[in-house]
Order: C-alpha cells, then structure tokens, then sequence
C-alpha cells in the first residue's frame, strides 16, 4: 500500500476509504463466488469506466498492469493448455479486473487516510491487547521506509558500478546497510521529538 495517490475532485477521491475498501471486497468476493466470464468482463470494464470517471487515463490504468505482464501470459498459457481459451480469458481477465480495482482504490485514496481507517477498525481489539495507534505508526514508517530503501539501493549501486563494484556484495550491501541504519535513526529521533510513548 505504498503512497501512489494522484489528486482529484472526482466523486472517488472524496468517499471515505471504508466504503472503497468494502465494496473492492465485495466485487472480488463476487468474482471468486461466480466463475463466469462475461460477469469478469463487465467488472473489468466497469473499473476501467470508474478510472474515467475519477479522471485518470487508461495509460495510468495500464501502467498498473503492465508490472504484471508476464504473470499474466504464463497464467494465460498454463490455463489455455489445461482448460481452454474460455477458462483462460477468464482467469486473466478476472485478475486483471481485481489489480485495477485496488489500484483505483490506492490512487483515489490518500495513505494519511487509509492508516486512519485501519487504525479506527482495529479499535475493536483493544480487548485483546492490540494498540491500533502503534500499528498505524508501524505502517506509517513502512510507507515511508520502503520507497526510500528502494532509493538507497538503487542510488548506491549505480555508485559502486561506477567504481566498477558492482558485482561485489560488500561493496553493495555494506552502505546500503549503513544508510538505512543512519534513516532509521533518524525516524527514531523524529519519533521521540513528537514524545510518543511506546507504553501508551
């Protein structure tokens, strides 16, 4: 669930998360339930109308996919040999029509509010000894920590294949390692400067 919002005034980006997230399992509940292809077609079309109607292209809906495209031919094939082109389509089509129903969902949804809405949900297990504040900082910090490792990777190999490093681990993994353990530090200090209390 990484941050990859994209702003607008459409009807999408302004429903509440909750109610994105419900009906998003409820349409994959129903895809799952009924293997019918024409029923994964109209869902699939259906998204892709919903992406216009929240002003994002089908080049953005299609970069979603695109990640994906080899899973999808070895799914096609594997499928095509077992049970046919019918089947397939199906399943294909079926999984694609559910990617771009969740990306809809991340790009017409703030991150700030998704965590707010998995925080709020988790209140119930307070009972059980669950702080839903706690897990909505740990995911938090994830969003935040994941794309900037990611950077850190990248940005020191393309430095150690300058050095003609690139194929050495240490040389890769070592400022990798001392980079992340310096950001990490780094929220720890930001975390204190807020005072939050990890016994509350």
């Amino acid at each position: 669930m990484l941050d990859l919002y994209r702003p607008g005034a459409s009807f999408l980006h302004r429903l509440p998360p909750g109610p994105k997230v419900l009906v998003m399992m409820a349409a994959g509940t129903l895809l799952f339930l009924f293997e019918s292809l024409p029923l994964a077609t109209a869902a699939l079309l259906i998204t892709l109308a919903l992406y216009r109607l929240a002003g994002l292209s089908f080049s953005l809906a299609a970069a979603q996919l695109r990640p994906l495209a080899l899973i999808f031919a070895i799914f096609f094939a594997l499928q095509y040999w077992l049970s046919g082109p019918v089947i397939a389509g199906f399943v294909v089509i079926r999984l694609a029509a559910l990617i771009l129903l969740a990306s809809l969902v991340t790009l017409t949804t703030r991150a700030s509010d998704m965590i707010d809405m998995i925080t709020r949900a988790l209140s119930i297990l307070r009972p059980l000894g669950v702080n839903p504040a706690k897990v909505g900082l740990a995911i938090s910090l994830a969003l935040r920590f994941i794309p900037v490792l990611g950077q850190i990777t990248t940005e020191v190999r393309e430095a150690q294949k300058t050095r003609g490093l690139e194929r050495s681990v240490i040389a890769t993994a070592l400022p990798v390692a001392i980079r992340t353990l310096k950001m990490a530090n780094d929220i720890s200090d930001a975390i204190d400067a807020r005072g939050y209390d990890p016994r509350t």
